[in-house]
């Protein structure tokens, strides 16, 4: 069973309906509402929603005793302004789908028309759409709830577009494919002054431009290493907007990152002890905290072999390039309670990246995705 033409174009102008009115973390409700407008035409036997928040599930039951497999995607879009003239841009300020996530959720829509047609002979299929991943925040708030356990998956599966790859090509290893991270937030507090007097007062700018420089110098290694480490800076500010004041705060932000989540307390550790060091020999005081914490995602060994499978019988061109990825992703989290996979759809060689100002998720990869989905499914159910 394949997705019709007419399958297509309607599940293309749905991603571009969902790529219109994108929403942040936390704030879906309306991006859930089409979702779940989406999934009655496709007559689900339940449908679960507020999960973790706003996401919403649908379960598709077989006849017979089998096992619970999860796709899962995801609902948010990221506070970027989208840049380009697509007539299906973003009409929401300072808000677009720049990560493919209206891509993901399309594909489990299509997955969800072929569901329809044909249940699964046995056991049951869950379609998960996700809130709140790009803050790291959903999937445990998913994972939390009393409701999940209703629909406690054995496997679960989802994939990521990968612009770099060549379009429709999969990268997919057992094992860690994307990293450990953590935003950590580091406040200076000395004293404000007159700017025609500052040696009154305790400045934090020496600190925070030591700062800087020196919390990167902390990266090492490619994601390939076990002990790879990338710490980068992603916004500081420092006193009023004013000429008259010599600035007494300033704030830093830094995204820390592993390969494992062993490997992220002792990066931590050594971050503090710079932090807590310059603060002093500055004497300013310091206060840390830790906000967006991903775990790091591994593919299961069997659910790894199980999507390469459904690939060698789709005739789908796969291999490990790309993995580990950088990137981190929420996803992981799921393999603390399933044997989890996640596969990296390629968008293109060139194509623009991931929470770019210019990304938009390849339509082509729709049906690609739904398809592979789809025979895991069978595989799996019959």
């Amino acid at each position: 069973m394949t997705l019709t033409n007419a399958d297509i174009t309607e599940l293309t102008a749905l991603r571009h309906l969902l790529h219109q009115h994108p929403e942040v973390s936390g704030l879906e409700q309306g991006t859930a509402r089409r979702v779940i407008t989406a999934l009655t035409d496709h007559t689900p036997d339940r449908v679960l929603t507020g999960l973790g928040g706003h996401g919403v599930a649908a379960v598709y039951d077989g006849e017979g005793q089998g096992p619970t497999l999860l796709f899962r995607c995801e609902l948010d879009a990221l506070p970027i302004t989208e840049q380009g003239d697509l007539p299906h841009r973003s009409t929401v300020p300072g808000t677009g789908h720049l990560c493919g996530h209206d891509g993901h959720m399309t594909v489990i829509l299509a997955l969800a028309r072929l569901l329809s047609r044909q249940r699964p002979a046995r056991g049951r299929v869950v379609l998960l759409f996700q809130p709140a991943e790009e803050t790291g925040a959903g999937a445990a708030a998913v994972l939390r709830d009393p409701e999940f356990e209703t629909i406690s998956p054995d496997y679960a599966f989802a994939l990521h577009n990968m612009p770099g790859l060549p379009l429709g090509h999969v990268g997919l290893i057992p094992g860690p494919v994307n990293c450990a991270s953590r935003g950590m937030s580091i406040t200076l507090s000395g004293k404000s002054a007159h700017a025609s007097e500052p040696e009154n007062g305790r400045s934090p700018m020496q600190a925070l431009s030591h700062l800087m420089p020196a919390l990167t110098a902390l990266s090492r290694g490619i994601p390939q290493d076990h002990d790879f480490t990338l710490a980068t800076v992603t916004h500081t500010s420092m006193g009023a907007p004013a000429f008259g004041i010599a600035p007494g705060e300033a704030t830093l932000y830094v995204t820390l990152r592993t390969l494992v989540d062993a490997q992220m307390q002792a990066l931590c550790d050594r971050a503090e002890t710079l932090v807590t060091n310059t603060a002093a020999a500055h004497d300013i005081s310091v206060e840390i905290s830790y906000h967006d914490i991903f775990t790091h995602c591994a593919n299961d060994p069997d659910a790894t072999l199980i999507l390469r499978k459904a690939l060698d019988a789709l005739h789908v061109p796969h291999d490990a390039r790309g993995l580990p990825m950088r990137a981190s992703e929420d996803f992981g989290r799921f393999g603390q309670r399933a044997r989890a996979a996640m596969l990296f759809l390629g968008a293109g060689s060139t194509h623009a990246a991931l929470h770019n100002p210019d990304y938009d998720f390849p339509d082509d990869l729709i049906p690609i995705g739904a398809r592979i989905f789809h025979q895991v499914a069978r595989d799996m159910l019959g």
